[in-house]
């Protein structure tokens, strides 16, 4: 996945800026509904890891991301963080994990995309795994600096799914404008 906005300090400055306020202390709240404390979780596209250390308060959290910068900016003020490089599609690692959480960053693959990175991380989860994913709700596309925004509808999402998650529950959240977000709550399925 080329993210060219989030490989350079410029990018990830502008990103810092733009989500300053915002994090996911509402939705980690809700994945405790689902997933016990002291769980194993990899968050998918941590970003400058203001939700990996919320997540940290709970659980054993890993953080990832695609982009160096955020990893290094991160791991300047948490040398001991446990983080790892990973493309958000093919999540290469033989490590597994209890919950997958992401927040706000399936967005910005395409829809084939996504859902190779839904089988990717089916492979990652440990039986009865959680998954957690955070989007915008809609059903526009659009491209900004390279970077691609794809919303999604409960239809539109469950169709990723091909049977490898239950879907237990979607819900319509606010984070700007009234509704304008969904997260997903699925749990893994064993496939023969």
């Amino acid at each position: 996945m080329g993210l060219g906005f989030y490989d350079s300090e410029k990018g990830v400055s502008e990103y810092i800026r733009l989500a300053e306020g915002y994090d996911g202390t509402e939705l980690i709240t809700w994945l405790g509904d689902y997933l016990p404390e002291n769980s194993s979780v990899l968050e998918i596209g941590m970003g400058p890891g203001k939700d990996l250390d919320i997540l940290l308060q709970k659980y054993e959290a890993t953080g990832s991301d695609f982009s160096r910068v955020f990893i290094e900016r991160y791991l300047q003020t948490h040398p001991n963080g446990d983080i790892l490089e990973l493309d958000a599609i093919t999540l290469d690692t033989s490590r597994r994990f209890d919950a997958i959480y992401s927040n706000k960053v399936l967005q910005h693959l395409s829809m084939d995309e996504c859902r190779k990175s839904l089988v990717a991380q089916h492979g990652l989860l440990n039986e009865g795994g959680i998954v957690l994913h955070a989007l915008w709700y809609g059903t526009d596309f659009e491209e900004m600096e390279g970077l691609c925004f794809q919303q999604y509808t409960k239809k539109s999402f469950s169709r990723l799914l091909e049977n490898r998650f239950e879907l237990l529950e979607a819900k319509t959240y606010t984070e700007m404008k009234k509704d304008d977000s969904i997260v997903f709550f699925l749990k893994r399925l064993n496939i023969s």
